[in-house]
Formats: C-alpha cells, sequence, structure tokens
C-alpha cells in the first residue's frame, strides 16, 4: 500500500513538473493584417505544424485590420509585450526602422533563399530589416471586345506606359469609352515617375521639375483632354475601387491591377470577363515591375534577445519556399522565396485558362525585376507627396501650366526639406 502511495505521489509530482514546464514555455505570437477569416484555415493549420514540430514553444496566431495593426504595435511596444513578428508592407519596415522600433535580422535569415529584389526592399544602411513574405505586381486586364472595337489587337497589348496612353485615346476616341485608370495621386504619383526613370530627389533636393518630367505631365494633361483617362478619383490616394467598378460596367478599357483582383471581375461581371484578357503591365523605363507591393514579418526591438533563434526558427518557417507556395495558391499573390517562384504553378497556363490564371502567370514573368517604390528618407513624405499630386492635378486639367506647377512643387519640397 506504501509503494502504490509513493508512485502515485511520484506520478503526480512529474505531472506537476512536466504542467509546470508547459506552462512556462515561451510565447510566440505572430500577427498579420487583415487576414482573417479567409486564410483562417491556412494559419491554423501553420500553427498546428509549428507546434507539433517545435512543442518547446507556444505559438499563436493573431491578426488585426490593416487600420489598427499599426497601433496595437505601437501600444505593445510601449507596454514591453511586443509580438515575436509583425506583418507590415515595405514602406512601414522603413518608418519603423527609422524610428527604432525594429532590429535587423542579417543574422536571423538566409537572404539566398528569397529573390534579390525582395531582398533589396527591406535592406537599408546595409542592414536587412525583414522577412520577405508575399508580393504583387500589375498586370492589365483588358476588354478585347473594345479593343477589337477600337481597332486595336488584342494579342498586341500595350508594352509602355507611352503605349497605354495611345491605346487609351484609340479606344476613346473610336468607342466612346475611357480607356485607362492610372493612379496619380499622393503616395501613387512619385512611384509612377520613378518607374518611368524620373528622379524626384538627388542629393537630398527635389529634382521633378526638369523638361524630361515636364513632358512627362504634358502627356497626362494630352490623354486627359482627350477623354482617354477614367476621371473618377483620378488624383486620389487610391482609385481601385472606382476604376475596378467602370471596368465591370464596360466603361473602362483597361484596368491596371493585381492579379488577385481578376476575380472580382469574374465573379460580379462575368459577361465583361468572357471579354478579358490580361497581360504583364509595361516594364518602366528603369525596367522594374509597377505595382509591387511587398508585405512582410518584422521584429520588434524589444523582443527579448533569449528568444530571437526561436523567432529567427519561426520566421522561416513563415516564409518558407513551402508555406508562400500554399499561401500564393490561396490568395493569388506572388512569392518572394526564390525556390517557390520557379514552381509550375506560376509559369504553366492551367486547361480553360480564363484572366485569372493569366493574370498570374503574366505577373510571374515579372517577378524578378519587381519592386516596392516608395519615398524613402524623405521626411514629411505625405505632406510632400500631396503636393507634388496637386501640382500634377493643376497641370493635367489645364489649370496650370505643367513646367510652372512643378517649378511651385519643387520650391515648396526644398523649403520644407531646407534645402
Amino acid at each position: 500500500m506504501l509503494s502504490k502511495r509513493i508512485a502515485k505521489a511520484a506520478l503526480l509530482g512529474s505531472l506537476a513538473l512536466s504542467g509546470q514546464a508547459w506552462a512556462d514555455r515561451p510565447r510566440l505570437e505572430f500577427w498579420t493584417q487583415s487576414l482573417a477569416p479567409k486564410f483562417a484555415p491556412y494559419f491554423n493549420n501553420l500553427v498546428s505544424r509549428y507546434q507539433a514540430a517545435n512543442p518547446q514553444v507556444e505559438v499563436a496566431w493573431v491578426d488585426y485590420p490593416w487600420d489598427v495593426i499599426r497601433s496595437k504595435f505601437m501600444v505593445a511596444l510601449a507596454s514591453g509585450n511586443p509580438p515575436a513578428l509583425a506583418n507590415v508592407q515595405v514602406p512601414w519596415v522603413y518608418e519603423f526602422k527609422e524610428a527604432g522600433l525594429i532590429q535587423p535580422l542579417d543574422n536571423l535569415l538566409d537572404s539566398k533563399q528569397y529573390l534579390t529584389g525582395a531582398i533589396m526592399d527591406v535592406s537599408f544602411d546595409g542592414h536587412i530589416y525583414a522577412f520577405p513574405f508575399y508580393n504583387g505586381a500589375n498586370v492589365i486586364a483588358y476588354n478585347t471586345a473594345l479593343f477589337r472595337q477600337a481597332g486595336l489587337d488584342p494579342a498586341q497589348p500595350p508594352r509602355s506606359f507611352d503605349m497605354q496612353l495611345s491605346y487609351a485615346k484609340t479606344i476613346r476616341q473610336k468607342t466612346g469609352v475611357a480607356g485607362f485608370a492610372p493612379t496619380l495621386g499622393p503616395t501613387k504619383v512619385e512611384g509612377l515617375m520613378i518607374n518611368e526613370g524620373l528622379e524626384i530627389m538627388r542629393n537630398g533636393r527635389a529634382v521633378f521639375n526638369s523638361p524630361a518630367h515636364v513632358a512627362f505631365v504634358r502627356k497626362l494633361a494630352d490623354a486627359y483632354q482627350a477623354g482617354a483617362l477614367l476621371k473618377d478619383n483620378l488624383f486620389s490616394e487610391d482609385n481601385f475601387q472606382v476604376s475596378m467598378a467602370a471596368y465591370n460596367s464596360g466603361r473602362l478599357g483597361m484596368l491596371v491591377t493585381v492579379p488577385a483582383a481578376l476575380k472580382r471581375v469574374r465573379d460580379d461581371a462575368p459577361a465583361i470577363y468572357r471579354h478579358t484578357d490580361a497581360a504583364s503591365a509595361p516594364l518602366g523605363r528603369t525596367g522594374m515591375a509597377a505595382g509591387g507591393w511587398q508585405f512582410t514579418f518584422v521584429v520588434p526591438k524589444n523582443v527579448d534577445p533569449k528568444l530571437l533563434p526561436e523567432v529567427a526558427k519561426l520566421g522561416a518557417f513563415l516564409t518558407s519556399a513551402e508555406n508562400q507556395l500554399a499561401f500564393s495558391r490561396a490568395a493569388g499573390t506572388l512569392p518572394t522565396s526564390r525556390l517557390a517562384s520557379q514552381h509550375a504553378f506560376f509559369h504553366t497556363l492551367p486547361d480553360q485558362a480564363g484572366a485569372v490564371e493569366k493574370g498570374l502567370i503574366a505577373a510571374a514573368r515579372n517577378i524578378a525585376v519587381t519592386r516596392t517604390v516608395f519615398l524613402a528618407g524623405v521626411k514629411n513624405s505625405e505632406l510632400l507627396s500631396t503636393r507634388l499630386s496637386g501640382a500634377v492635378e493643376q497641370a493635367v486639367t489645364g489649370r496650370k501650366d505643367a513646367k510652372l506647377a512643378l517649378d511651385e512643387a519643387v520650391l515648396f519640397w526644398n523649403k520644407k526639406l531646407g534645402k
């Protein structure tokens, strides 16, 4: 009887100790941005698989809406309880790095596992600041019926920005429908210029009033005056929703967007989708693919240093080739993993492929040259970008000469920059 009591006590003690050890496991939270509930099965599966292989830690997935995650991140850092990894876009990586809120990951990731452009997007001052996750690249979805009505060959989509403007004018002239809807609003217009090889800054000074810049804006003005550009929200920061609505209702000839967005055309406007084809968006004069907008995982500055090896292991798992491929299949995004990008899924059209499938393949052709273009190293960048967009709007709508409008904006920028 005594031996049974001793054995029972030993067993209970063992269970208590193992329970305590279980409770003492470090908790690793990774945050994502607006991916729940749609991708809950994907992330719950990741957590289950990782947890089974790594019982020494507790892993938790937390998703916040895009308009909440930034403030949640700040609060978590201030309270000393940061997530292990947070999912943010490249411009935020730069902002957080400048504010000292995240740490460099040079020794925590294998950069060779990722595409060169993806690593370049998250490298600042000689250090890597994020695990690349997923990306996008623009494609042109175009209405082949409108192309034919305008006398354009649907087998020959535009291969340059100038051709897009030319096609847009032809579509307008022959069909009465706007041809194209570029994004000329704040935080976007400078990306368009940069992609066309037009510098915004040089040696710390604004330089976007050169003859080449003026000529570029005048080309936009010419297309605008011809009615070739969709005027709805043309100078807002985001004209995606109105452009999508216009395309789906047959009021727009060409829609520039990411491949996943073509599912909305398929689902919401099947009659338009039947006449929709997709092609790679033209590379800019820089050779970069437009529309890159990489999402990443960053590591907050005050993550416990003793946990960094485990954080690095989790970051590598979340962004592995296998898991990136699975996410791309589910979401219609592009991977940043070098190995995943070579998979046949991104290079082989399935039978009976529609614009959605063609768009993904078209975007993948530019995957090696896809970059996230934004103003880095510029204080008050949103204010300055708004001023530049306002100048472009004045010039394009004919309210002010292009040279004068850009000169005034450059003067404003350089005063704010102290130059």
